[in-house]
């Protein structure tokens, strides 16, 4: 009888803890992200190297404390996607990273299609944004946009234990 009961507890303290976890995981460190109304949407100018605001509608985003790679936004923006790519500074093999399957709006696997494809064109948002991470903004010809962070090449070296090389910045590495 006593190994029944224990057997019991331990599965329903197993279940508990799986169910806090997916919750955590899925729903629990995500905050909406409150546009200020002014750059909340930026891209790098080809010629300043600095990130840009430009004009957007539509905000909807979430980040969390607990990742840098969290950040995910949707926008509309007005701007021509001939303007912007003559104007701003292309993000090289961007991959958007999964959201929350609530955040509808956000479609990493579509996103990363039409990447792919041409069909949209990945933008440098700010480079180093938090050390080892850029945001990168993918517009479409629609004016549909997308924002996400990504880990950089001095990220990656951090984050793996290997030599920074001298290209990256100095700091927090």
């Amino acid at each position: 009888m006593t190994g029944k009961l224990m057997s019991g507890i331990i599965v329903i303290c197993a279940l508990v803890a799986g169910v806090s976890m997916y919750y955590l995981q899925v729903y629990g460190f995500y905050d909406e992200v409150t546009p200020r109304g002014e750059g909340d949407v930026q891209l790098t100018s080809l010629i300043t190297g600095a990130p840009e605001a430009i004009e957007y509608s539509n905000f909807e985003g979430i980040d969390a404390e607990s990742s840098p790679i969290r950040y995910r936004a949707c926008f509309k923006t007005s701007q021509s996607l001939g303007m912007l790519t003559e104007t701003y500074a292309l993000a090289d093999l961007a991959e958007p990273r999964v959201a929350p399957d609530w955040f509808e709006c956000f479609d990493a696997a579509q996103i990363g299609a039409d990447l792919e494809a041409g069909t949209a064109v990945a933008f440098l948002g700010q480079k180093n944004i938090e050390y080892g991470i850029d945001r990168v903004v993918a517009i479409y010809p629609d004016g549909s946009g997308y924002v996400w962070h990504e880990i950089n090449d001095c990220g990656e070296k951090q984050y793996d234990g290997s030599a920074v090389s001298d290209d990256c910045p100095k700091g927090d590495n």
